[in-house]
């Protein structure tokens, strides 16, 4: 079978143009990325229906508590022993792949996603399946890229290609599937890339049509039109989903830091689930995705996401709904935060779309109880583009999303407002997203700066320099002499007998007295021997390198592992020139 399939891709190669290849190639990932967002979600109906039909009945909403946490242990283990990888964050994994992995994804990642977020959200986890089936159909195209030998370059377009497909496919939005890889991704847009993206996104979308219908994910036919007079009322919103998106960001990074200090998996299980558990017997919206929640918001039935809530009882009208879905939106993180890390697999998407809605939902709640007349569906719906923009630093992608999940495409100006203010509010206290921010602090980052993502791909090893001679310590200045006739280069590192850096050599050093053989026996290489300005590790990004030699004004540093263990020489001639080899490369249009 894989001898007929190389013969197959050969044959293809052979007989039509590496353009040519790219677009039929961009068809293919589109159209496995839209089949794996409706396997995906008929899997998850399917688990939900078996739950609805044979665990909860009218008396037993109890397992409304129970599932979540049997859905978080069964994706754990499935995690732990059978794929053996993590497959959290999925739009974090993408970028880490474009920017430290050539662009190479995991095969695996084309079906374990599926499985885990399948199971995960499919038992209530209070997570999204879009970043899971984005990382899957990235998957799709990095492994068909790497099938026909493609490029880096290449694979990297064949990843934004799935992406893409996959935010079409699960949202049958083709212009956000476009927009959400050249703004989260960051893949640039250049005449090669703008067709293979459309055409990946446009058919995964098509296929979307033809499995479940055109009908928008949230059909709204209450929307108000926009007015002028309201604009004052969608600038505050703008800047409280901004506000909102910050405490989404550094919320979710700050607990998802407490869980991963927990060793034990199933400490994690019993933790999350039990979280999860109370937080949905208390508030009931918490359970699974929350889309029906959202609907609930957009039809201003606020009762229904109480009625099964302890704290029904007490429901007294305007004030408590405020609070008690001002309370839902602080949760919300926890809830997601507990799935994921008690060893659910799921995404940020359904969160921040869930919680912009919230957001949209209580300040028009709270204007009509100080007596301002807002429309509840608009304001509902341009929140979930705010938070979308806050928490993903992706204006168009909220702006565009939210239009095509609801056909609100006549509200673009509130939309538009509300998103660029957002993002902007956010931008002021924290520069990366949420998927981006955990690479960012690495140095592990590509952005749409060229020099910034030029030096991120470039790698230590590409740089480093091992062809110098070494010496040691104890070596008199005539065994030095034998050893600098028979060099090419004029540096001299000092290594001990184990192999750690004590110092550097330079032949202007010696050269005074390297023609004085009387000498010979009174020198030794460490009385010579000079310490460098700085060493560089072996795990240092290249942006922090060029700070480095710009600071101390050096040309040559030497490198060391984690043990200082010398390794070789970085020249900043040598990085120059790698610089710019990748740039020609990744600039070609």
């Amino acid at each position: 079978m894989s001898e007929r399939l190389n013969k197959s891709t050969l044959w293809l190669q052979q007989h039509i143009s590496h353009k040519q290849l790219v677009l039929l190639l961009s068809l293919f990932v589109g159209i496995f990325s839209a089949l794996a967002a409706y396997v995906l979600k008929l899997f998850i109906h399917l688990i939900q229906y078996l739950i609805s039909t044979y665990l909860i009945a009218e008396q037993h909403y109890w397992w409304y508590i129970i599932c979540p946490m049997i859905g978080i242990c069964i994706a754990a283990l499935f995690v732990k022993y059978v794929v053996r990888d993590d497959i959290s964050h999925g739009v974090t994994k993408i970028l880490y792949a474009i920017s430290q992995r050539k662009s190479i994804i995991k095969p695996h990642n084309m079906w374990s996603s599926m499985i885990g977020s399948g199971i995960t959200i499919g038992f209530g986890g209070s997570v999204g399946a879009e970043a899971p089936i984005v990382l899957t159909g990235a998957a799709i195209g990095s492994n068909l890229a790497k099938l026909f030998h493609l490029d880096q370059k290449t694979m990297m377009l064949m990843i934004g290609c799935g992406a893409a497909g996959a935010i079409g496919g699960i949202f049958k939005a083709p212009i956000a599937g476009l927009v959400f890889t050249l703004e989260v991704l960051m893949i640039d847009l250049t005449m090669n890339s703008i067709a293979p993206l459309l055409i990946s996104s446009v058919t995964a979308t098509a296929i979307a049509y033809f499995t479940s219908g055109f009908t928008p994910m949230f059909e709204l036919t209450t929307i108000e039109s926009f007015t002028l007079q309201r604009i004052p009322l969608y600038l505050l919103l703008g800047v409280a989903c901004g506000f909102v998106s910050l405490y989404f960001t550094r919320g979710m990074n700050w607990l998802e830091q407490h869980f991963k200090r927990i060793p034990n998996m199933w400490a994690k299980i019993l933790i999350g689930g039990s979280v999860l558990g109370l937080l949905i017997y208390l508030f009931p919206p918490l359970y699974g995705e929350g889309y029906d929640v959202i609907l609930s918001l957009f039809n201003d039935d606020p009762y229904y996401n109480i009625q099964y809530s302890p704290l029904a009882p007490l429901y007294s009208g305007t004030w408590f709904v405020i609070a008690y879905f001002v309370l839902v939106l602080i949760l919300k993180i926890v809830a997601s935060v507990a799935t994921n890390g008690g060893g659910g697999v799921g995404g940020i998407f359904a969160p921040s779309l869930f919680m912009g809605a919230l957001v949209g939902f209580i300040l028009a709640y709270l204007l009509k109880a100080v007596g301002i007349s807002v429309p509840v569906v608009n304001f509902t719906l341009v929140g979930m583009a705010g938070l979308m923009s806050g928490v993903m630093h992706a204006p168009l992608t909220g702006i565009f999303l939210i239009a095509e999940l609801t056909g609100g495409y006549h509200l673009f100006m509130p939309l538009m407002i509300v998103a660029v203010v957002s993002y902007l509010t956010i931008m002021i206290f924290e520069p990366h997203s949420l998927y981006a921010m955990r690479l960012a602090q690495k140095g592990e980052l590509l952005t749409h700066n060229k020099d910034r993502s030029v030096l991120t791909l470039l790698k230590m090893d590409n740089v480093l320099e091992t062809d110098l001679r070494t010496v040691s310590p104890d070596m008199t200045l005539g065994q030095l002499v034998k050893v600098i006739a028979d060099s090419k280069r004029n540096i001299f590192p000092v290594v001990d007998n184990k192999g750690e850096l004590q110092g550097i050599l330079l032949l202007d050093e010696v050269r005074n007295i390297m023609f004085q053989p009387r000498l010979y026996n009174r020198f030794t290489v460490a009385q010579l021997m000079n310490y460098p300005q700085t060493v560089l590790r072996h795990d240092m990004p290249m942006e922090k390198v060029m700070e480095i030699f710009e600071d101390t004004g050096a040309w040559n540093l030497p490198v060391v592992d984690d043990r200082k263990k010398y390794l070789g020489f970085v020249s900043k001639s040598k990085i120059f020139n790698s610089y710019r080899h990748v740039l020609v490369h990744f600039s070609e249009e």
